[in-house]
């Protein structure tokens, strides 16, 4: 009796293992259609079916996020769960983007078990967005980073980033391209390719954040080469959660330089090319007109080609503004 007992159990385990399904990727196929179906109204559709083989279900009933940026447009970001209605199995995360416009855009983030083709898709459908909705994927990326894993947030940046290219030059040049925009003493922008001696341009103390006008004593301009370049990407948010949803203020800088180019921080004096992702640098939020510490949201070496670089020698001080960003000068003066 106990042999039978034991066999039928054996036997039950066996036809378990075997219609049991292992996890799957989602396929091209099904990626395509799932970015391409609409929710009639995102406000209330929280479950929804369609082809009669899939289920979008409001992520963990989360509510969207809405972000503003420094242009003040505001857009909305929706995450659904995608999944196989015959047995449940996850397959993604469908995106809707709605700018402030009313336009909708969608893309699918892929399961971990989808065919590097599909991932591949997701990356050129995000970039497309992004060439039309500028930070598209680093917005996308701030709620990825809040409702998923590190892993996920991180996910939404590859296939864009540049590799670290062998052949760029690597030098004691501490520098800038020279279409970065210094602030000048009246609160214009000028390129740094066209400073001249005896421009007005401010700095700023790290310590209490006051500024002050200083004269250009000559703009250096070094050799062209294939200069490495360290571009960052600066970000600070602030974020309530409302009855509608998240609201999130978004305001952005993006600055480069050579590795090597220092750089001041809340932590202390560093250069762009030692900075970590999650450090703090030095911004100017233009609705306080104060100097406050944005965080390295991401950071990428490239290369851009043979050109001039250059810098500034001025009177006095110890930094310049580029491009919104406290960065130090070459040789600080006291």
């Amino acid at each position: 009796m106990r042999k039978h007992t034991l066999a039928a159990a054996f036997l039950l385990l066996s036809l378990y293992h075997a219609n049991a399904q292992a996890p799957r990727g989602i396929s091209i196929d099904e990626y395509q259609k799932a970015k391409a179906f609409k929710v009639a109204d995102l406000d209330n559709d929280t479950y929804v079916k369609f082809d009669n083989t899939y289920v979008l279900d409001r992520y963990e009933g989360k509510k969207p996020y809405f972000i503003t940026g420094d242009d003040g447009n505001k857009k909305r970001v929706d995450l659904y769960a995608l999944s196989a209605k015959k047995d449940g199995s996850n397959l993604g995360t469908v995106i809707f983007y709605t700018n402030e416009k009313g336009k909708q855009y969608a893309a699918c983030l892929p399961n971990n078990f989808a065919d590097g083709k599909v991932w591949e898709q997701y990356f050129t459908d995000i970039h497309a967005i992004d060439k039309e909705e500028p930070n598209f994927v680093l917005k996308l990326s701030y709620v990825l980073s809040r409702e998923f894993s590190f892993q996920a947030y991180k996910s939404t940046l590859k296939g864009g980033e540049a590799d670290r290219a062998e052949a760029a030059t690597y030098g004691n040049d501490i520098c800038f391209p020279g279409d970065e925009e210094v602030l000048m003493a009246n609160g214009s922008k000028k390129q740094l390719a066209s400073i001249v001696a005896g421009d007005q341009v401010i700095t700023v103390d790290p310590a209490t954040g006051t500024q002050k006008a200083v004269t250009v004593k000559q703009l250096i301009t070094h050799e062209a080469r294939n200069y490495a370049v360290t571009q960052l990407t600066l970000v600070r948010t602030q974020q309530a959660s409302k009855e509608q949803g998240h609201e999130v203020h978004m305001s952005i800088r993006k600055v480069e330089a050579t590795p090597n180019h220092p750089i001041t921080t809340p932590e202390g004096n560093s250069s762009f090319g030692a900075l970590r992702e999650g450090q703090q640098v030095w911004c100017l939020n233009k609705e306080t007109n104060k100097y406050e510490p944005y965080q390295v949201w991401q950071k990428n070496e490239t290369v851009q080609g043979t050109q001039q670089v250059y810098n500034m020698d001025a009177e006095g001080g110890s930094t310049f503004v580029i491009d919104g960003v406290m960065v130090l000068q070459k040789q600080p003066q006291k």
